[in-house]
């Protein structure tokens, strides 16, 4: 609790006098004051907690930096194997399985570890793009009504192997609209524990659109020499120089980065309301 009082006008004529160097070393009190960002309840739940981040992303870090989370980091060993011919009629389902896959791993490892220290909460996170194939043409003894409605396919592009696959999937995206899906999972402990390890998952996955340029081949090929984006789904990053391949964006741009934050915080926040009070324990 803040107070203020009124001074004295010399006093007040030395602190407007103070060299702008000494007020920045030394702000004043109501400077200081910090505040968690709108007080949410899943914030304040998380500050003394054990908390995971499943992934040696940076970007992801940094992200959960903004809100004040600064979970310890413990990349999954999960393989991503993954077979996604069996997603072709719903893609959006492979990152969020492969999410629980990586949150499933680390939470199991560090409780085989240490069962009495098992974390509150281990967030995993799995980013693809999604590339739509090409629409099916009619054939002999069709018609167009059925063509029209049969259910698009998409390709799953994840990392690139290599630039040579990094120039296939910019190719491919130019002058198309794709979409960036990150699935997350919430892996937290079961209660009541049944048996060892125990615990509970919930998921949910962010769809951004991203509408690219039609980017000609030099401009494809300068790109990938600049070393951006080959650690990237999709080959390239927002965030940086990929932004000058990219038209304009539908959606969360910090979910295209790897994380959507805000739509994490709103389903911490509802999970705190509707769920069994894990993050009491």
């Amino acid at each position: 609790m803040f107070s203020y009082f009124l001074s004295n006008n010399n006093n007040t004529k030395q602190e407007e006098e103070k060299p702008l160097k000494t007020l920045l070393d030394n702000p004043p009190a109501a400077a200081k004051k910090q505040i968690l960002p709108f007080r949410l309840p899943s914030l304040d739940k998380l500050k003394d907690k054990h908390v995971i981040l499943a992934s040696a992303s940076p970007r992801r870090l940094d992200i959960l930096a903004q809100v004040g989370i600064h979970p310890r980091v413990i990349p999954s060993t999960f393989e991503e194997t993954l077979s996604k011919d069996d997603y072709l009629h719903n893609p959006h389902a492979y990152p969020i399985n492969t999410a629980t896959e990586k949150g499933k791993e680390v939470y199991e490892r560090l409780v085989l570890e240490d069962d009495k220290n098992s974390p509150d909460l281990v967030i995993s996170a799995d980013t693809v793009v999604l590339v739509p194939d090409d629409a099916p043409s009619l054939s002999k003894g069709q018609s167009y009504d059925e063509v029209i409605n049969q259910p698009l396919t998409y390709s799953i592009c994840e990392k690139p192997k290599d630039a040579d696959d990094q120039y296939r999937m910019l190719a491919d995206a130019s002058g198309r609209e794709l979409q960036v899906v990150t699935g997350l999972t919430r892996t937290t402990q079961a209660y009541p524990i049944l048996q060892s390890p125990g615990y509970a998952q919930k998921t949910f996955a962010n769809m951004t659109k991203v509408h690219f340029f039609d980017n000609d081949h030099d401009v494809i090929e300068k790109y990938i020499e600049t070393g951006e984006g080959i650690d990237r789904a999709g080959g390239f990053a927002l965030q940086g120089l990929g932004s000058l391949l990219i038209q304009g964006i539908e959606g969360d741009y910090n979910n295209v980065v790897g994380f959507p934050l805000s739509e994490f915080i709103r389903f911490l926040d509802t999970l705190i309301e509707n769920d069994d009070g894990v993050l009491d324990l």
